[in-house]
């Protein structure tokens, strides 16, 4: 019976250097005391000292504070852009972060209307008909401003602020990009991988680097961008308590492990997947999040618990859901395996959505994303078999330059040379030169003089190369060894007994009997056909 073993398990070979750090996080900017209708009037009453319940007097606050956005991008010759519905803001920073070369600044404000929560005031009326103010929350299409920036400790970052009371904003940071800039200013050597790290001197140092990264050093962020850029609250505010604080509307917790062999990597994350499935089961879910999951009875745990397998590109990825949280993994450009628990409700963790509740939260992003890999399970390692079959396959570079060609598949010489060592494998005093000479001959449709001794000759080099045969000490005879034997019967039955019956089946035009895989190629033909006269496009 095949016992599976954890990804976790098969990773251990084969990880040169793993970072965990926070990745992306949008926090939420906001003043507490200002969330709900009664925090309003307070301010109304306290700070601007009218005894009016209502939204009118926020009116020439919020349009001295849209006039201070344009006069600070004069000011600063900072550039303006009014996104235009279908924008990739993202897109837009790229290309103006591509020209700029300070170390800090801003790179630009761009404006948009959005929804979003505000006040308003509504005419009521008492029992006996008198009208009065009431305020109440609402939502509605407002204009918002996005600063996109570079700073000194956290590198690329946005914060936006909604134009009207109570002023809230958000703020987007990357984990890996403060981590990028703290380890150059410890002088740690890395090249970057995107948003993450290729290469790293000191691993350890690294992780330290990551691991330094907290509620303090952010808040250190929204208060010294809070100084330079125009408010719309003022020192008196300040003082009476109305401060912006910040609460976590998501953040992801990463994890990079970077492979040892780049190229086999797509192919044990496809095998991950396929093993793997069925990973979004509560009762898998469980175990991934160290959680009870209730699937019956009167009160089952809400939310989704599923896998879902999403390509972009050429490039897949697994998610599995766990109500608002998401563990995503995929191929990261060829060289690492990223796993990533996006968490988008603190609640679903009994935890609290202030900045403070960070390290708890972090604490259970990074034990899902170990655990998960521990909860998966491998069939094989796919990661060797990919090994196994490049060192037949592909060529092999000697110490002194010299190319010897590998055995490929397909390739007819090759082949008859894999059938040869499957009659010599019962050979037990091993098998010569000339021995191979005959029966490689017969394989080829050749008789032994249409081969040279030194043809030969390259043929066993090639095969000793490969790890298929060996020479007997003291001798000039040659044994076949375990993994010769197992290369030959796998492949010889796979050209044999797949490929050419399958392309024999696909490429009759006319079969005796119908067969299943010429039936499909021809239907999928003719749907493609179909498709291309639909589209107006020539066959």
């Amino acid at each position: 019976m095949t016992v599976a073993r954890s990804v976790a398990d098969v990773l251990a070979d084969h990880v040169m250097f793993e970072v965990e750090c926070i990745d992306r996080m949008y926090l939420n900017v906001y003043v507490p005391q200002l969330q709900y209708p009664a925090g309003l009037v307070g301010f109304v009453h306290r700070q601007l000292g009218l005894p009016i319940a209502s939204t009118a007097p926020m009116a020439p606050i919020s349009d001295a504070f849209t006039k201070a956005w344009r006069r600070f991008a004069r000011d600063q010759q900072v550039p303006w852009v009014d996104f235009v519905k279908g924008a990739r803001k993202d897109d837009i920073m790229h290309q103006h972060l591509a020209g700029f070369t300070g170390t800090e600044g801003v790179l630009f404000i761009g404006r948009a209307q959005e929804k979003t929560s505000l006040f308003r005031t509504e005419k009521r009326r008492d029992a006996e008909g008198r009208a009065y103010s009431w305020i109440v929350k609402t939502t509605g299409v407002v204009n918002h401003f996005y600063v996109y920036a570079v700073d000194d400790d956290f590198g690329p970052f946005f914060l936006k602020f909604c134009s009207y009371f109570p002023y809230n904003g958000r703020l987007c940071i990357n984990g890996h990009e403060w981590a990028k800039r703290q380890a150059t200013k410890d002088e740690v050597t890395f090249t970057a991988l995107d948003n993450g790290f290729a290469t790293v001197e000191d691993p350890g140092a690294l992780q330290a680097i990551c691991d330094r990264l907290g509620p303090a050093q952010i808040q250190a962020l929204l208060d010294k961008w809070l100084a330079i850029l125009p408010g719309a609250f003022t020192e008196a505010d300040h003082d009476a308590g109305y401060r912006y604080e910040l609460s976590i509307l998501q953040a992801e917790f990463s994890l990079t492990q970077m492979l040892d062999k780049p190229v086999s990597g797509r192919v044990f994350f496809e095998h991950v997947i396929r093993d793997n499935l069925d990973a979004g089961r509560p009762d898998r879910i469980s175990l991934v999040f160290n959680r009870r999951i209730r699937s019956k009875g009167r009160r089952p745990t809400p939310g989704l618990f599923r896998t879902r397998v999403i390509t972009e590109g050429v490039t897949p990825s697994v998610y599995i859901d766990y109500k608002h949280t998401a563990i995503k993994q995929y191929h990261k450009h060829g060289k690492a395996l990223r796993t990533e628990t996006t968490i988008n409700d603190t609640r679903d963790f009994k935890i609290g959505k202030r900045l403070t509740n960070l390290p708890a939260l972090r604490e259970i992003g990074f034990s899902a994303t170990r655990r998960l890999l521990s909860v998966q399970r491998l069939s094989h390692n796919p990661i060797h078999a990919e090994q196994a079959f490049t060192t037949v396959h592909d060529p092999i570079i000697t110490n002194t330059g010299q190319r010897i060609a590998g055995i490929r598949l397909g390739d007819r010489r090759a082949h008859a040379l894999l059938q040869a060592l499957l009659v010599f494998r019962l050979l037990p005093n091993g098998f010569l030169n000339r021995d191979l000479r005959d029966l490689l001959a017969g394989l080829l449709g050749k008789t032994p003089d249409q081969l040279s001794a030194g043809q030969v000759s390259y043929d066993l080099r090639r095969l000793r190369a490969h790890g298929l045969i060996t020479r007997i000490p003291g001798t000039h005879r040659y044994q076949i060894t375990d993994t010769g034997s197992h290369h030959a019967m796998l492949l010889t039955h796979l050209h044999t007994r797949l490929l050419q019956p399958g392309l024999a089946h696909l490429t009759d035009p006319d079969p005796p009997t119908p067969n299943p895989l010429h039936t499909a190629a021809r239907n999928y033909q003719h749907a493609l056909d179909h498709l291309t006269q639909e589209a107006g496009f020539a066959a």
